[in-house]
Order: structure tokens, then sequence, then C-alpha cells
């Protein structure tokens, strides 16, 4: 049995770093993508699609309420990538949610490439 691991990655955009910290065991990830530092904020859970279903992924908001849409769309892709479980965690104070969402997500696909080369 293999013990969990732990990915960090930065971003720079507008100004403002960004952080990543990817923490991935043998059936689930979690994800916490920050502004300035690394925080908790809104997250969210999502389930993998089982191949032969058609349908929405099944997600949903744990703990807080701004970003929520953001929040659980990636935990929705984590988990569609990766095929685990998925928690992810969005905090970003300085930007609404359609200015956060591709930022998030290119941090996100960079840590996730980081990941692969590994």
């Amino acid at each position: 049995m293999s013990r969990a691991k732990i990915t960090k990655d930065e971003l720079v955009e507008r100004d403002t770093t960004f952080y990543s910290v990817l923490l991935e065991t043998g059936n689930a990830n979690q994800m916490f993508l920050s502004e300035t530092e690394d925080k908790l904020g809104t997250l969210a859970v999502a389930m993998p699609q089982p191949k032969n279903l058609v349908g929405s992924p099944v997600s949903s908001v744990l703990l807080g309420d701004r970003n929520m849409m953001i929040t659980r769309l990636l935990a929705e892709i984590l988990a569609k990538k990766t095929e685990k479980m998925s928690l992810v965690s969005v905090f970003v104070k300085s930007l609404n949610e359609q200015e956060a969402g591709p930022i998030l997500r290119k941090l996100m696909d960079q840590t996730l490439k980081k990941v692969e080369e590994k």
C-alpha cells in the first residue's frame, strides 16, 4: 500500500499568485486552489462517472457559498481526469467566478501535468 502524495504548484496571473496543493491517495484526490496563500475555501466533492452511464456527474458543494459553481465544476473535472473521487477547495477573494475560473482551470491542469511528469 502506497502513501499519499502531495504536489504543490503556483501560477501568477493579474499580478496575483494562485496556489495549488494536490493530495493524492489510492482512491481519491483533494485539491486546494487559493489566491495569495494556502487557505480552505468553498469545498465540493465529485464522483467519477462510470463509463457505461450517460448523464451529469455526481457532485455537491459541501462547505461554503462563494464560488460554488467553479468549485463544483473543477471537482467534476478532477474526478473525470483522475477517475477517482475528488474534493476541490477554492478560495478566491479579489476575482469573481468568471474571472477566476480560467485561471484556476489553468492551474489545475498545470498541477496535474506536474504529477504526470514525476
